[in-house]
């Protein structure tokens, strides 16, 4: 039995992204998780205890996150919760893991702007190939995308923007000094 949690936080640690033997994209950060309250006794915000999770993401979506995510963002996390025990000579503790199914930044808190990977593209592309069907299937290379108002994305094909580009995109998206970063 897994239990499923939903966290909201701020990644504590820079994100740390590793390829297994097997080649198994893995990213693991530790995320600190703080909920505040109104004292109307103080009349202010009054900080409770921190919790801290270690979120591991596998996949394409431990790829993405190494891509997107940087120490000090805030992050909703959803995830199955597991808690081991563990000893190392005189010391032992808990560990509270999230193995990550969805990560994404925290809106309350700034902008974000979403760039659909295309390993995501391929990997639906196959899967229709496989069911037979062409419903969600990536156009080809060169193929005219449908417009979608925007003239300046209107037929360029999907994997056209490189990886690179694409992370100046995000980032160039947002104007500096108009919002705090999060």
């Amino acid at each position: 039995m897994s239990d499923t949690i939903s966290v909201t936080g701020l990644v504590a640690t820079v994100p740390r992204h590793t390829l297994t033997p097997a080649g198994l994209a893995v990213t693991t950060f530790r995320l600190a998780s703080q909920q505040r309250r109104f004292d109307r006794a103080q009349n202010k915000w009054v900080d409770g205890e921190t919790n801290w999770f270690t979120i591991v993401g596998f996949r394409q979506l431990a790829s993405n996150a190494a891509l997107s995510l940087q120490k000090g963002h805030r992050v909703v996390v959803t995830g199955r919760l597991r808690i081991r025990d563990w000893q190392s000579d005189d010391k032992k503790g808990i560990n509270v893991e999230i193995d990550a199914e969805a990560i994404g930044h925290d809106l309350t808190w700034g902008t974000a702007a979403f760039t659909r990977s295309a390993m995501t593209r391929v990997a639906e592309s196959e899967a229709a190939e496989a069911t037979g069907s062409a419903e969600g299937t990536a156009p080809a290379e060169g193929d005219a995308l449908p417009s979608d108002g925007d003239p300046a994305s209107d037929g360029v094909p999907p994997g056209a923007q490189p990886e690179d580009e694409r992370e100046l995109a995000v980032s160039a998206a947002e104007p500096a000094g108009a919002v705090a970063p999060f």
